[in-house]
C-alpha cells in the first residue's frame, strides 16, 4: 500500500475564541496535484500553514517523503505576502520608504537575496537562470527588495519556489499581481514540477489552473470536504446590495478640473529609467484604467500622483491645480486622495482594529492617533454598518480573512470622501463574490461623479464606471484611449 505524502489527522487550530479548523482529516498521494478553493475565510490559509509548520495546532501532521528523489526531501510554502527584512533582521519598515534614497539601501538587493537562498538550499545559480528570465527579473538583480511592485514581489518569490523544486510545494494565491502572461507561463511550469514528481498544493479560486491539477478540495465547518472538479467547489455568498451613506452619495468637493498633468516626466534609479516622457492628464469627474504588464512602471507613475515619490520635484507636475514644489505638503496632496493598494495592505498595523483602522483614513495616518469629532464619528458608523463591519468593529486587522481586510481598507479609503481615489490593484486575492461586491461600491461611487485612477490586469476584475484608459510599456506610454465598448476594450 502507498503511503500518503502528507497525512493529517484530527487537526484543530483555534484563534482565540474563533475555532478554524475542527477534527480535520486529508490524505494527499503521490501523484496528486490539488487545488484547495472556496470561499475567503474558511482557513485555507491556516490549514496550509499549519503542513507548513508554521502554526501550533491539535492534532497530528505527518510526512512520507522520498528519499531516494532526486528533489530535495522538504515541504516550501509560498504565502501570499513576501515578508523581507532589512539587513539586522528588521520588518518594521514605513510606507514612502522604497523612494528614500538613504533608508532603501537598507534591504539586500534581488542577487542578494537570491544568492542567500541559494546558499541556504544549497542550489546552483546556473538552475535559476531560466526563471529568471521567463518572469523578466535579469534586469532586477541590483535592485533593493523594497523597491519592488507587488508584483515583482510575487514573482521574486515564486522564481525561489521552483528553483528549490521541492517534494511538496504549497502556494497560497499563486496567481496574485501577476499579469496574463505570467500566469501563463507559471502554469505551464507548474505543469513541468509535475512531470517531475512534484506534489502541488494551490490555493486558488482563479479559473485558470495548470493542466496537471487533477484534485480538488475546500473547508467547510473547519473539515476538508473532497470535489470532484473546479465548478463544484463553493462560491462566497453575495452580498446585499445597500445604499451609499448618504455623505458618500454627493458630489465629492473638487478644488480643480484638471486633477493630475504631468507633462514629459521621467524617473530613474540609477542607470536604470523607469519612467520615460510620460505626457498624461487626468480631470475631474473621469475614470481611469491604468495598466501594462509586470514592471511597466504603474506604482510608480501613481507613488508621483500619491506625493510619495521625491523626484516629482524633479518633474512638470500639476497636482489639484498647483505645481509639484510650490510650497504644498505630502499632507497637502493626501487630503485630496484616497488610496489602497497591495503595498498600503502590506505595511499598515495589523494590530489595529477595524474601528482604528476605517478612522485613520480622515487623517492619512497608517493608524489612528487623534480622537474623531462627532460628524467623523457618525461618518465611521455609517461605514461600518454599509460594509456589515460592525461585528467586527474592535477586531484587529490582521485576524479578519484577507478578503474582509481588503474592504476595511477599501471603508478607509472612502471614509473622507476624497475628490481622487486610487486603486492600485484592490481586488487582489478576493474572491469572484469580494470582487464583484467591491467594484460595485466603485460603480455605485462613480455615479456621484467621484475621479478614478483604477489599476488592473482583468476584464473581470474591473468596475463598469471606466471611461479612459492609459497602457505603459517598459515605462512609456503605449496608448491612451477612451472606453466605449468596455467588454471589447478592456481586457489585456
Amino acid at each position: 500500500m502507498v503511503d500518503p505524502v502528507v497525512h493529517i489527522a484530527n487537526l484543530t487550530i483555534q484563534y482565540g475564541k474563533d475555532t478554524v479548523l475542527q477534527d480535520l482529516n486529508w490524505q494527499i498521494f503521490p501523484g496528486e496535484q490539488w487545488i484547495l478553493g472556496g470561499p475567503s475565510g474558511t482557513g485555507k490559509t491556516t490549514l496550509a500553514k499549519a503542513i507548513a509548520g508554521q502554526l501550533k495546532y491539535e492534532g497530528q501532521i505527518t510526512f512520507h517523503l522520498d528519499p531516494t528523489s532526486l528533489l530535495p526531501a522538504k515541504i516550501h510554502y509560498v504565502s501570499n505576502w513576501f515578508q523581507f527584512t532589512n539587513l539586522e533582521g528588521d520588518r518594521n519598515f514605513y510606507y514612502q520608504q522604497r523612494y528614500n534614497k538613504f533608508a532603501k539601501n537598507d534591504t539586500l538587493t534581488v542577487f542578494a537575496e537570491l544568492k542567500h537562498f541559494a546558499k541556504e538550499e544549497q542550489l546552483s545559480f546556473e538552475n535559476v537562470r531560466s526563471y529568471l528570465n521567463i518572469f523578466g527579473f535579469e534586469n532586477f538583480k541590483d535592485q533593493q527588495l523594497i523597491e519592488l511592485s507587488s508584483g515583482e514581489h510575487k514573482r521574486l518569490q515564486l522564481i525561489k519556489a521552483l528553483w528549490l523544486q521541492p517534494q511538496v510545494l504549497i502556494i497560497d494565491q499563486p496567481y496574485t499581481g501577476l499579469d496574463a502572461q505570467s500566469r501563463k507561463d507559471l502554469n505551464q511550469i507548474f505543469d513541468q514540477l509535475a512531470d517531475k514528481g512534484v506534489t502541488l498544493l494551490l490555493i486558488s479560486n482563479d479559473d485558470e489552473q495548470p493542466d496537471c491539477i487533477n484534485r480538488f478540495a475546500e473547508i467547510q465547518e473547519g473539515k476538508i470536504r473532497i470535489r470532484q472538479r473546479s465548478e463544484e467547489l463553493s462560491k462566497g455568498l453575495p452580498r446585499i446590495r445597500k445604499a451609499l451613506p448618504y455623505f458618500l452619495q454627493q458630489a465629492p468637493q473638487v478644488s480643480a478640473q484638471v486633477m493630475v498633468k504631468m507633462n514629459k516626466i521621467n524617473i530613474s534609479y540609477g542607470e536604470k529609467q523607469v519612467l520615460k516622457n510620460i505626457d498624461w492628464e487626468v480631470k475631474a469627474g473621469e475614470k481611469w484604467l491604468l495598466q501594462g504588464h509586470n514592471g511597466s512602471g504603474k506604482s510608480t507613475l501613481l507613488s508621483l500622483i500619491n506625493g510619495d515619490h521625491p523626484q516629482a520635484y524633479a518633474n512638470d507636475i500639476h497636482l489639484f491645480g498647483k505645481k509639484r514644489g510650490s510650497g504644498e505638503s505630502i499632507w497637502d496632496i493626501k487630503e485630496h486622495l484616497g488610496i489602497i493598494s497591495p503595498e498600503l495592505h502590506w505595511y499598515y498595523d495589523m494590530n489595529a482594529n477595524v474601528g482604528q483602522t476605517i478612522a485613520s483614513g480622515f487623517f492619512d495616518s497608517m493608524s489612528l492617533y487623534q480622537r474623531l469629532g462627532f460628524e467623523q464619528q457618525q461618518k465611521l458608523e455609517q461605514i461600518l454598518y454599509f460594509f456589515d463591519l460592525k461585528e467586527v468593529k474592535h477586531k484587529t486587522l490582521g485576524s479578519l480573512p484577507l478578503g474582509q481586510q481588503r474592504l476595511v481598507l477599501l471603508a478607509r479609503t472612502i471614509v473622507k470622501h476624497p475628490e481622487l481615489l486610487i486603486l492600485d490593484e484592490p481586488c487582489q486575492g478576493l474572491d469572484k463574490e469580494q470582487t464583484q461586491y467591491f467594484n460595485d461600491v466603485i460603480d455605485d461611487l462613480s455615479k456621484s461623479g467621484q475621479t478614478l485612477i483604477y489599476v488592473g490586469h482583468f476584464q473581470t476584475q474591473l468596475p463598469t464606471c471606466i471611461d479612459n484608459k492609459i497602457v505603459l510599456e517598459k515605462g512609456e506610454v503605449k496608448a491612451i484611449s477612451e472606453v466605449i465598448h468596455k467588454k471589447e476594450t478592456l481586457s489585456t
